[in-house]
């Protein structure tokens, strides 16, 4: 049986088990079960790693008890579950049941669907979310801000990884690319990495090193051979990118926790093509801290930024304090938002469909005033 001391089952530590976790594997301590990390979700089945004396060993589990139709809260890489493998085998080729998952403290959540209103978890208790893109390609700063809301939305510390470095044309260049992705993400290291020479590749390891990581990222990103160069062997499988537009296939087909030698672990996930926003008013918030503190400056405290007279954020475009690209961005990326929390929410719905008959009436208003007094 699991002791919740922690030196019990120091090789579950380096997994990620610490007191917190402990405190809440309490409820089901004494009744044989054991904690164990999950690595891999397939088909109603999941791998996790369990102690097993001074070391661990990986269990194929089945998850019908846990069996739910809400999508946020099925298993996924990265959950602790509770784990019974001694009574209730399913089958011959399957170790035992998951009884239980433990509380998440982070999780990355993106929309499933632009027409759905269901959110689908990428990672769970994750630390840090590592942002893999190419500089194979033009950098596209509206994609990092993007993955960087729901990064700090999730809890967990974004940093942006610039891949393929060494294909940069020069050092200067690849200094100006790295200040242009610091400016889509204030706050937030950027590391500039080639998993071709090594370069930056201990310093990401270091950063990484003791605890959570997940890897994201779109196809071709290259996030299958920097994952390789982290963990220092080869354990994802890598595809050459297309010639014709520099995408890659879905190398990755499952999302896979990986243990890091300097210790922590690594979640790889499947190239993402698209990543909606996901009830991330606060992470967009810190992702865009310039636009907003710019518009604590603005005459009206409901400035829309668009035409309104006294808009300091208007201001700093003009001015060039601001980069209309990021005023741009910042203002897409809240209308998809609001578009996704009021597909749930009544209350959000009724504030846009009231702002929208405000400014029909506005409209309207204006339109008479330019047409003059009726005869």
């Amino acid at each position: 049986m699991f002791d919740l001391d922690n030196s019990a089952a120091p090789a579950l530590t380096a997994y990620g088990w610490d007191d917190g976790f402990a405190e809440r594997f309490t409820p089901y301590a004494g009744q044989g079960f054991v904690p164990g990390r999950i690595v891999r979700v397939d088909r109603g089945r999941l791998d996790a790693v369990v102690a097993d004396g001074d070391g661990v060993r990986t269990v194929l589990a089945d998850t019908a008890l846990v069996a739910t139709s809400d999508p946020m809260r099925v298993p996924c890489t990265g959950d602790w579950a509770v784990i019974d493998l001694e009574n209730g085998r399913v089958g011959d080729h399957v170790d035992g049941v998951v009884r239980a998952l433990l509380p998440r403290r982070t999780a990355f959540v993106r929309s499933a669907s632009s027409k759905r209103s269901e959110g689908q978890i990428l990672a769970a208790n994750v630390d840090h979310a590592v942002i893999a893109v190419s500089l194979a390609e033009e950098l596209d700063l509206g994609r990092i801000e993007r993955f960087v809301s729901l990064a700090w939305e999730s809890g967990a510390q974004p940093l942006v990884a610039l891949t393929k470095a060494d294909l940069a044309p020069d050092p200067e260049g690849l200094a100006h690319l790295v200040a242009d992705a610091e400016t889509a993400a204030p706050g937030v290291q950027v590391l500039a990495v080639s998993s071709a020479t090594g370069g930056g590749v201990e310093v990401l390891a270091a950063v990484l090193a003791g605890g959570t990581s997940v890897l994201l990222g779109r196809s071709g990103a290259g996030k299958s051979t920097l994952a390789n160069a982290l963990v220092g062997e080869y354990v994802q499988d890598v595809q050459a990118i297309r010639d014709r537009d520099g995408k890659g296939r879905h190398t990755t087909t499952t999302r896979d926790l990986l243990a890091l030698p300097g210790g922590g672990v690594l979640i790889d996930t499947p190239g993402l093509r698209g990543v909606g926003m996901w009830d991330a008013e606060a992470g967009l918030a810190r992702t865009f801290s310039d636009v907003e503190a710019l518009a604590g400056e603005c005459r009206f405290h409901d400035c829309a930024h668009e035409t309104e007279p006294g808009c300091a954020v208007l201001a700093a475009v003009e001015n060039g304090a601001l980069p209309e690209r990021r005023l741009v961005s910042y203002r897409k990326l809240q209308r998809e938002n609001l578009r996704i929390v009021a597909k749930t929410d009544a209350r959000v719905r009724a504030e846009i469909r009231r702002d929208w008959r405000q400014k029909q009436a506005l409209g309207r208003h204006m339109m008479e005033r330019k047409r003059g007094p009726r005869e």
